[in-house]
């Protein structure tokens, strides 16, 4: 697997030899005097780092504050998505949405480590292909070739659930974990992994994966000779996810280029400047921004002058970048987002860092307080927290794990708070009726931006719609983010 790193390792002191030379320096504590990384009084250590390393495909996204919400008229009038000013920290995103072989390079490592003993888990991961038929149109062509076909390689993957991408990410995060430790030469490549043998970020750092070691690292400690990689080594890059809805919406804008010290100079409809969706540049004049529908029936042009190039999708790098230098946030594909929907998110969400579906979880221990044994699929087990064994109740910021139907969609907050024998029967329907009056549940999720069968209004960030976690479309794709651990603006200022 070819990965191209941004910024390099190369100034990290991790590897065997070299931890022995840095033990040498002198870096003394400010409050007890003890010197660190000395093996004859401990060998506590402390690493010096630089700077976290840019992940293959990402892109850093400055943050700061901005006007979240609906910036076009709400033609829809749901009034769910009023403007309020939130602040986002920095974090890294895709450059562009997945694409159909970033995917099928997924599915092919499935194939290869579970494919023999666990098909299912191939079967569950494979993208739901059939979302391109229709009953009055011919798109069988679509449902053959689409994904597979190398004419589509570079179009963004569809017929994928929420659930599907999310485990896509997580997929991610151990295979770039796994290359910086081969890369870095403490383990060898080992392409022969299977069932529970693979590489799993959390079962090596809970001592549970031993795979083909080329070189531990040296250990200070002098109980011990030599060590895993751990945390504080700064070696492992954070996990792969989604995008909340602020993140998302925040980058699509990407007021970065709109900004003179801290005024935004105008405040844009879409990713680029302006109240319309042709590009204003004399060179590009008049061209179609993004792919979208431009009016009834019209999904590409006249032949001969097609206004966006498209009919269905597009190649994820065949319009101009925002100003963060993203690619298609703005029509082609939809995108899933971490968010649980609710049409009163705007009331109810922290100013910093907003995001709606926090489920409080924590590693399964055994009797002698260790990480529980990993499963036939090599990962560790989780739990959800709980006040017996957790001891909630002295906590002050929660109280339970599931916090998704906080202050929206709870009993305490819903039509039968006072009705104590309708609680029972009204599991899951409190606030919205689900399957009833409603179609709201906790496993609504939000996508956001336009797609290349929507109109003007959806390719404006603010614009947000829901879908079941486990359904798919083929106007939905997605692209992964990374938290930013550090300095919001790099290189440590």
């Amino acid at each position: 697997m070819k990965i191209n790193f941004r910024k390099s390792l190369s100034t990290m002191i991790i590897a065997s030899g070299l931890f022995l030379m840095y033990s040498c320096q002198s870096y003394v504590s400010d409050t007890t005097g003890w010197e660190y990384n000395n093996p004859r009084n401990g060998g506590f250590e402390v690493v010096p780092y630089e700077e976290q390393e840019t992940g293959p495909g990402l892109v850093l996204i400055e943050g700061g504050t901005f006007v979240m919400g609906r910036t076009e008229q709400d033609v829809t009038y749901d009034w769910q998505n009023i403007p309020r000013r939130v602040t986002v920290s920095s974090f890294y995103l895709d450059e562009h949405e997945i694409r159909n072989q970033d995917y099928r390079e997924y599915l092919y490592w499935l194939q290869r480590t579970f494919g023999t003993d666990f098909p299912e888990v191939v079967r569950q991961a494979l993208p739901d292909t059939l979302v391109w038929r229709s009953k009055v149109a011919f798109n069988e062509p679509y449902v053959d070739y689409y994904l597979r076909h190398p004419a589509y390689a570079e179009y963004p993957v569809v017929g994928v659930s929420w659930v599907q991408a999310t485990n896509y990410c997580t997929w991610r995060t151990d295979r770039v974990n796994e290359y910086i430790l081969v890369r870095e030469g403490i383990l060898n490549l080992d392409p022969q992994q299977v069932n529970e043998n693979n590489f799993n970020t959390q079962a090596y750092l809970a001592g549970q994966y031993e795979g083909s070691v080329k070189n531990d690292l040296y250990n200070m400690d002098p109980n011990f000779d030599t060590r895993k990689v751990r945390m504080e080594d700064g070696i492992f890059l954070p996990e792969y996810r989604l995008p909340t809805e602020a993140e998302w919406e925040f980058a699509a804008l990407g007021l970065i280029g709109n900004t003179i010290f801290e005024r935004v100079t105008e405040r844009r409809i879409y990713p680029w400047n302006g109240h319309g969706v042709r590009n204003p540049d004399f060179s590009f004049y008049g061209e179609i921004m993004a792919n979208f529908v431009r009016g009834r029936g019209d999904y590409m042009g006249v032949a001969g002058r097609l206004n966006d190039n498209a009919d269905v999708t597009s190649p994820v790098l065949a319009y101009w970048p925002n100003d963060y230098g993203l690619y298609g946030m703005a029509g082609n594909v939809s995108e899933w987002v971490m968010d649980v929907f609710r049409p009163l998110s705007f009331e109810d969400m922290e100013e910093f860092r907003p995001y709606r579906g926090n489920v409080f979880k924590t590693k399964v221990l055994d009797d002698e307080g260790y990480v529980g044994e990993k499963d036939t699929l090599g990962r560790i087990p989780w739990r959800e927290v709980d006040n017996e064994l957790d001891d909630l109740d002295s906590r002050r910021n929660y109280r339970k794990a599931d916090n998704i139907n906080y202050l929206d969609g709870d009993y305490e907050h819903s039509v039968y708070y006072d009705q104590e024998d309708q609680k029972a029967g009204m599991q899951g329907k409190y606030m919205y009726n689900y399957g009833v009056t409603s179609m709201l549940n906790d496993k609504a999720r939000v996508f956001k931006g336009g797609s290349w069968r929507d109109r003007a209004y959806y390719i404006a960030p603010g614009s947000r719609r829901y879908l079941d976690e486990n359904l798919s479309t083929a106007d939905i794709g997605f692209r992964c983010a990374m938290t930013r651990v550090g300095s919001p603006m790099g290189m440590g200022f």
